[in-house]
């Protein structure tokens, strides 16, 4: 008996989900805020946008083809450059969560961007990169460990 075995179909994708209201990148990402708000920490869901490259005017030839790869061999360069903008999954004055269970090609290359703007931008800030369930747990006990001692 022969079994008819899928291929992989392009790059990773989660599936969206619709809970309060908000409409989730990720299941991870609802469970986070679920945890977070059991726990009664407020963190605002992709709240902010940083700009962790500006953007910059390209004055010079480039041949090349379109980013798709469809077309020709044409000069693409003497065009304005857009910046490059991250938004984190879950923003506090005292922390940013990122929930990743499986990143694609570019993301560990804007996460490095992202920390470097984190280290030159933004004092006393904790990252936090849940890739699981257990991990988000474990993130939510070190947020109300950080909390008890503060008060």
């Amino acid at each position: 008996m022969k079994r008819n075995r899928s291929k992989k179909k392009g790059p990773v994708r989660a599936k969206k989900v619709i809970y309060d209201g908000i409409q989730f990148a990720s299941g991870l990402e609802k469970y986070m805020y679920k945890a977070l708000k059991e726990a009664k920490i407020d963190a605002k869901y992709e709240g902010a946008i940083f700009t962790v490259m500006e953007g910059f005017e390209f004055s010079m030839d480039s041949y090349e083809r379109q980013s798709n790869g469809k077309g020709d061999l044409v000069n693409r360069g003497n065009k304005k450059i857009l910046p490059i903008k991250y938004t984190p999954d879950f923003v506090h004055d005292d922390f940013i969560i990122e929930c990743k269970g499986r990143a694609n090609e570019s993301f560990p290359l804007r996460w490095k961007l992202f920390k470097k703007y984190v280290a030159e931008n933004l004092d006393n800030v904790i990252l936090f990169k849940p890739q699981n369930q257990k991990e988000c747990d474990k993130v939510i006990n070190i947020i109300k460990k950080k909390y008890n001692k503060q008060k």
